[in-house]
């Protein structure tokens, strides 16, 4: 994947970006989608599925069908800047709602909720206690999504909510922000109170990013066995040597240390007992930053 820094290459996609990953239609994985109301099962898989106004009144409501055509550009305009920007199959699809994977016992990767039914589904369905929210909030306005009111009905339910915005499209601020994102992530886990569920926009780039460098410096794995684990269950598309990045600003800090630019590719793909406690370290010193 190449990189992308600053925000001039949104200008000619999108009004407002939004995030770095989608969904699949090539490669086959467990994933729960959430549209309120009526479940329905799909092999294992548990899919929620309720056609929203919008999909039932095409073809009837000359407005609604608008409504529809906005929100299909709107995809088609993100999955392609997806292609081009990050090199990878995947798309998103807003229409079918939140999507998310378990990836371990307490910890779940997804899309953004878009309303506060997503919420309370979240709450009853799969116990979550947490929210991570990895979205700028030009991702948020550009969806019409109104995180106010999410933010509203995780207080009611009592579900934590905490953000670590990083920008999308962008390795170097993924990797900027990993540390900081993975502190609330860790800390979230160890206090035991339900699932923490991770999302960024679609849940395929930013957010398992996250999950992974999570695993890599608090799990005892290495950075390819998390990366394999979480795609195993996930099809997506997160940027590996962001993660490599952000593991070498945390082990290292020699003043004659070598540019991470000039290291092998496959650097910091593991990391020694003595680096992995300095790492932890430093991430539960970012707590409350």
């Amino acid at each position: 994947m190449s990189t992308i820094s600053g925000t001039s290459c949104f200008s000619s996609v999108f009004q407002s970006p939004p995030e770095t990953e989608l969904l699949s239609s090539k490669k086959k994985s467990r994933f729960n989608f959430m549209l309120p109301k009526k479940p329905c099962e799909m092999g294992s898989s548990r899919i929620f599925c309720k056609l929203s106004e919008t999909e039932r009144g095409i073809g009837e409501n000359p407005t609604i069908s608008k409504l529809s055509a906005r929100s299909k550009n709107r995809m088609e305009e993100y999955n392609t800047a997806m292609k081009r920007m990050m090199r990878n199959p995947y798309e998103y699809h807003h229409d079918l709602g939140m999507n998310y994977t378990l990836i371990t016992d307490n910890l779940i990767v997804g899309s953004q909720p878009q309303k506060p039914e997503d919420v309370d589904h979240l709450k009853q369905e799969e116990n979550v206690a947490y929210i991570l929210n990895l979205q700028q909030d030009k991702d948020i306005e550009y969806w019409g999504i109104d995180l106010q009111s999410i933010i509203k009905r995780c207080r009611q339910l009592g579900i934590r909510h905490m953000r670590r915005p990083a920008r999308d499209f962008d390795p170097d601020s993924l990797r900027n922000e990993l540390p900081k994102a993975v502190s609330s992530l860790e800390w979230a886990i160890s206090e035991g109170k339900g699932k923490v569920y991770v999302h960024c926009t679609a849940g395929l780039g930013r957010a398992p990013a996250v999950a992974i460098a999570y695993m890599f410096w608090f799990r005892g794995t290495n950075l390819n066995t998390a990366y394999d684990a979480l795609t195993s269950k996930r099809s997506c598309g997160p940027n590996k040597k962001a993660i490599r990045g952000a593991t070498y600003d945390l082990a290292k800090n020699d003043p004659w240390k070598e540019p991470f630019e000039s290291l092998p590719e496959h650097a910091f793909e593991g990391i020694a007992d003595w680096e992995r406690k300095l790492i932890q370290d430093r991430v539960r010193s970012l707590r409350g930053t």
